[in-house]
């Protein structure tokens, strides 16, 4: 099992991606912390998240 966002989802293992785009993130406009650490950029497509992590993912939106 896994959290997103105070959420918990039957969930093993999934690549990031992956599970930013079942949540209908666009990967460009997030930022992504697993286990209270920060998921750099360029670990997005390698990143596997696993059973037991918290994982946050904050959207960049805009506006004016």
């Amino acid at each position: 099992m896994i959290k997103v966002n105070g959420k918990e989802y039957d969930i093993m293992e999934i690549a990031l991606p992956d599970l930013l785009k079942e949540h209908g993130y666009t990967a460009t406009h997030v930022a992504v912390e697993c286990n209270e650490k920060i998921v750099p950029r360029a670990e997005h497509e390698s990143f596997v998240v696993k059973d037991g992590d918290v994982v946050e993912v904050v959207s960049f939106v805009g506006g004016g």
